[in-house]
């Protein structure tokens, strides 16, 4: 462990591009040490950044998300902020679409995102200290063509962080939900319907969208609120954007 550094460690999932990396950036900047997790590892060290772990993880794999946490705490200490950001989404119509990406979406967003939560939850909660930051979006709180199973999966991280969060009031543990509306990134990438992909492309396109850096600094601004004020959840999205 680095005896240098002041601040203590937080974990980002889905931290080679968009919101993760835009996050990752955001909190090295304030001198957090970081363990960052993602797929694509190459990305996670071309990010460059000082005191930082980077394991090329799926975060559907429970153990090897356990694991990189207890070696990214052996090095920096106790993780203090965990940012659940990985996820998938691939927009398609029910009646048309692949059931293996109802599955992938549903184990990437919702069996990843608890997968993250109990690799840090525990080391938290006897402390007596942490945040839980878990990335949902605003169709986890109103539904939108083509979003059916996407939806469904963020309106389970909404349900089960603000569940989460009455469990580990008590424990001085702070949950933190972050509900963007449409943001520059990758996601739209994943989705595999050309037609639904194009629309969806053409409405970013129309209006002045969110960018990565808008949503990290949202998280960071929960994050360094007194550990006694827990901003239960932050919608944010672009003003032309009216739904």
């Amino acid at each position: 462990m680095n005896t240098e550094i002041t601040k203590p460690l937080a974990v980002i999932t889905g931290a080679s591009s968009g919101i993760g990396a835009a996050t990752a950036r955001t909190l090295s900047g304030q001198g957090h040490p970081l363990l960052l997790l993602a797929r694509r590892a190459a990305r996670l060290d071309a990010l460059g950044l000082p005191d930082t772990l980077a394991r090329s993880v799926d975060v559907t794999d429970a153990d090897a998300v356990s694991a990189a946490v207890q070696e990214a705490e052996a090095r920096y200490g106790p993780a203090d902020l965990i940012v659940n950001n990985a996820g998938v989404m691939l927009l398609g119509e029910v009646a048309e679409q692949p059931a293996d990406e109802w599955r992938r979406m549903l184990d990437v967003n919702v069996t990843g995102l608890l997968n993250g939560v109990r690799a840090v939850l525990p080391g938290m909660v006897g402390r007596g200290h942490g945040t839980i930051v878990n990335v949902g979006s605003v169709a986890g709180r109103k539904s939108y063509p083509h979003h059916t199973v996407y939806s469904g999966t963020k309106f389970a991280v909404h349900g089960m962080s603000e569940s989460l969060r009455e469990e580990v009031a008590p424990h001085g543990v702070r949950v933190v939900t972050i509900a963007p509306g449409a943001v520059e990134t990758e996601l739209l990438s994943h989705t595999t319907d050309a037609a639904i992909k194009a629309d969806y492309q053409a409405f970013k396109d129309a209006i002045d969208i969110l960018t990565p850096e808008d949503v990290a600094a949202a998280i960071s601004y929960a994050y360094q609120q007194p550990q006694r004020v827990t901003l239960r959840e932050i919608v944010l999205a672009a003003t032309a954007q009216a739904a």
